[in-house]
């Protein structure tokens, strides 16, 4: 590639582009986690990884906190509990090496970006398959611009942030006809997480319309719809009853008629009543549409006319819009990125054979579909007008598609950083405008280091309890669950408390105003820190700048209780 960039300039652009990309993602999500900013699945999987390295795979007593158990049956949390009841994720062992070296939660930020970054330069290289290096450095550019992108990687890790490395493998492989290759990207998207299969079976669905490869199109339909019934249905509830209990019934509980089901009862409770099918499709309907435009723009609208497009990335936009909750249609979540490699490879597809059209007029490729429509004579008048509209009225159609396509993706990027994704640019834009909640960065900078300085006074093999953007901080560790629980079940089966406890109140009282959540956080929290120093349970040891550190059985530091008081009196 750095030879390539030497003789092409389109390269060198798209390598500036990559570093940009990069070194602006690794610098924000970096400043987010130790500002204490990153949040609770940040602590979930670093604290798998640091399980994994010990021996100890997948199990994590911050996800057992999540797990059925726990929030329906009343059961404590448990340091063995197996995170693959919840989501089957074997594919994080690639990367167990690397944090074996690296032990730490942001060794996880940085990987995530990149392999984020990795799968921009191998969308180039699937792009240049058909496309010269100016179209396919554009699409590269806007895959790196999409807000299904730039919002997920400024998140918390994820499993997801995988995929797009493994999907434009998988499509370079089938271009190029590894067929090795293809095969074993299909086990990573298949290992990727327990929907992984969803991915895949959009390729196999285009190989079989396309009829470039039905067979094997075939193949992979029925290999990854078999695999995700199996795993869902056999292999998962083995560790725990999450995915009947609770995932199944939190997403798609519209379409079962009990407290659980599982994927079989769902899929069916779905092509049983159609109606209810077609009105989840589109419900909210603006809100659906708002999603899809979100998704098109930095692309330049082209994925919304490229039937490869809908192929591949229409099964994971259905299984989100057959979902229900706020996340499902939240473009800066991580959910966004199963549907962009799609995109992106229609997009190269519809590209092909019309790389001249790039300087074009736009109004080239909107009155076009009109001409088409034209043999159809009983409407004939009425397309002559709209053709003679769009050629005389809108001034923007005499824009070459071109810079057309610089101005959706200028767009794209503007709604994705004012959109403050995951609370990354907390230190610019205010978290709300009514009520007004914003803390500056000197500010975050000085609370940051009061936290540190508490954190310090832990011992690293202690149990503990800790609010939520404390978590990540911790979680390399056998022993910790978010406050303001307490008690968790140890190796030894037995029901204990923690060691430590540390709160963020501080954290909790600047964003209450406008947030419910951490308004009800803020009650249990305080309701629990008065329960157990009133008791003599546990004595406040430290407490700065609105963090409390209390450490079970201790007496209580008189400075530090002190500074407590102060607080609870000017709440």
């Amino acid at each position: 590639m750095v030879l390539m960039a030497r003789k092409s300039p389109q390269v060198r652009v798209l390598l500036v582009g990559a570093i940009a990309f990069f070194v602006l993602a690794l610098t924000l999500t970096l400043h987010r986690h130790f500002c204490f900013y990153s949040s609770y699945d940040q602590g979930i999987f670093n604290q798998v990884f640091w399980n994994g390295i010990h021996g100890r795979f997948f199990q994590s007593s911050l996800s057992s906190q999540l797990s059925t158990n726990v929030v329906h049956n009343g059961e404590v949390p448990a340091v063995y509990y197996h995170r693959l009841g919840q989501h089957f994720t074997p594919a994080l062992l690639l990367w167990l090496p690397i944090y074996a070296l690296f032990p730490f939660p942001a060794t996880l930020t940085l990987l995530q970006v990149t392999l984020v970054t990795a799968a921009g330069l191998v969308l180039y290289a699937l792009a240049r398959e058909y496309l010269q290096p100016t179209v396919s450095a554009i699409i590269t550019l806007s895959f790196y611009g999409a807000n299904g992108i730039v919002g997920p990687t400024l998140a918390n890790f994820h499993d997801i942030c995988q995929l797009p490395l493994f999907m434009f493998g998988l499509l370079l492989a089938m271009e190029k006809r590894w067929w090795w290759l293809f095969a074993i990207l299909s086990a990573f998207i298949l290992a990727l997480r327990e929907d992984g299969g969803i991915s895949l079976f959009g390729v196999g669905f285009y190989l079989i319309v396309s009829r470039r490869y039905p067979k094997l199109g075939l193949v992979v339909c029925t290999l990854s719809f078999g695999y995700m019934l199996l795993l869902t249905n056999a292999i998962m509830p083995l560790f725990s009853d999450d995915i009947s209990r609770r995932f199944m019934i939190e997403r798609f509980g519209q379409y079962a008629d009990g407290e659980e089901a599982s994927t079989v009862e769902i899929i069916w409770g779905i092509v049983s009543n159609p109606l209810r099918l077609l009105v989840e499709l589109f419900s909210p309907f603006f809100g659906t549409i708002r999603y899809l435009i979100s998704h098109w723009l930095p692309f330049a609208f082209v994925p919304a006319v490229t039937p490869a497009a809908w192929a591949i990335a229409g099964f994971p936009l259905l299984k989100l819009f057959l979902g229900k909750g706020e996340s499902v249609l939240a473009i800066n979540i991580r959910y966004a990125m199963t549907v962009v490699p799609g995109l992106c490879y229609g997009a190269i597809l519809w590209w092909k054979g019309r790389e001249n059209l790039l300087d074009a007029p736009l109004r080239q490729f909107v009155i076009q579909p009109f001409y088409s429509l034209r043999s159809l004579t009983r409407w004939r008048k009425i397309i002559d007008r709209a053709i003679n509209w769009f050629e005389q009225h809108p001034k923007w159609l005499k824009l070459s598609m071109r810079r057309f396509w610089a101005v959706c993706l200028c767009i794209s990027l503007f709604f994705s950083f004012t959109s403050n994704p995951n609370r990354t640019l907390s230190f610019i834009i205010p978290d709300s405008i009514q009520p007004w909640v914003y803390v500056p960065l000197p500010r975050q900078w000085e609370h940051a280091t009061a936290i540190r300085s508490l954190l310090n006074q832990i011992p690293k093999d202690a149990s503990v309890s800790a609010t939520t953007f404390i978590v990540p901080h911790l979680s390399g560790r056998r022993e910790i669950i978010r406050f303001p629980s307490l008690q968790f079940r140890n190796d030894a089966r037995q029901v204990v408390k923690v060691e430590y406890a540390i709160a963020d109140i501080w954290q909790l009282q600047q964003y209450q105003p406008a947030f419910r959540g951490d308004r009800q956080t803020l009650q249990d929290s305080l309701r629990t820190i008065k329960l157990v120093t009133s008791e003599g349970e546990y004595g406040i040891i430290g407490c700065e700048d609105g963090v409390i550190l209390m450490q079970k059985g201790a007496a209580s530091n008189p400075k530090a209780l002190a500074a407590w008081q102060s607080i609870v009196n000017s709440k």
